[in-house]
């Protein structure tokens, strides 16, 4: 069993009644040759890296490589608490762990690259969240990754998600699509509405840039991993109240590819352009490297 479109994907889910995470565990045991359960135990143990991860920098004093970020996680998760958090406490929350996911990243920490390290505070930031607040299983959200998954495989197969290509939209857009999928369906969606929630995430972050300063993997990035979590839970809520994307998540994806081509090579992730290439940000490059 195999699918290498959304319209194929969806054709799946319709025609045998299951949902997207079911789609994708067939087509990876058909794949890859192994059973469910092997399946199942690797998949367990990224999100258990995931949690580790966002444990790790809300209990550490962690700073980054490039001393750029470290605390911000934690800073803002305590005024979350103790606060009057402006987004609500599930967004803040979700904001709150992303961002911690990118310290332990930079700070050459154990991170899932869900779908790169760039990006990789997007997804445990919403499926942490969604798990405390909704008490959802392990097991669901198991379940969930494989949905995000299939949305990743998509965009990897017919588009990229590397930032030097197709700028952060790649990443953190790829990634917010991906959370924004499972969001919707551990909250009761369809696989149609999956796929639009994804689409609704892509096109929110269309003509991302990709403008590291010091061509680390710290700032901006860190923020936008917490932008990528609140869009996709804004995309999920979006769908789940039946406003869905008037583009195809497959024209969404194809289109992504084609600005990401058309973004200058400046701001492809090479720090020549955008806030890293600002009189303070050169000044940054300049004290971290010396």
């Amino acid at each position: 069993m195999n699918f290498t479109t959304a319209s194929a994907l969806l054709e799946l889910c319709q025609s045998q009644q299951i949902t997207i995470s079911q789609a994708m565990i067939k087509r990876e045991t058909d794949f890859l040759g192994k059973d469910y359960n092997e399946i199942k135990k690797q998949m367990g143990r990224s999100y258990q890296i995931m949690k580790d991860a966002v444990h790790k920098a809300l209990q550490e004093q962690i700073t980054s490589m490039g001393g750029l970020i470290g605390g911000e996680a934690a800073k803002i998760n305590q005024h979350r608490l103790t606060g009057t958090p402006v987004c609500g406490q599930i967004v803040a929350k979700a904001i709150a762990y992303a961002m911690g996911v990118l310290e332990v990243n930079a700070s050459m920490g154990l991170i899932v690259a869900a779908p790169t390290a760039g990006s990789s505070g997007v997804i445990p930031g919403v499926f942490l969240t969604l798990q405390e607040e909704f008490g959802f299983t392990d097991e669901q959200m198991i379940d969930a990754l494989f949905n995000a998954g299939a949305i990743g495989y998509l965009i990897t197969r017919n588009a990229t998600v590397a930032g030097a290509e197709g700028g952060c939209q790649a990443e953190v857009g790829a990634a917010s699509a991906m959370a924004a999928s499972a969001a919707t369906q551990l909250m009761g969606g369809t696989p149609a509405q999956c796929c639009s929630a994804a689409a609704t995430a892509i096109t929110n972050i269309l003509g991302l840039v990709c403008d590291p300063i010091a061509g680390l993997v710290e700032a901006p990035c860190q923020k936008r991993n917490a932008m990528g979590a609140s869009n996709a839970l804004v995309s999920a809520e979006i769908t789940l109240a039946g406003v869905g994307n008037l583009i195809p998540l497959d024209e969404v994806i194809a289109t992504m590819y084609a600005v990401g081509r058309s973004i200058p090579f400046e701001l492809r992730e090479t720090a020549l352009g955008g806030v890293a290439g600002t009189p303070t940000g050169c000044a940054l490059c300049q004290k971290v490297f010396g």
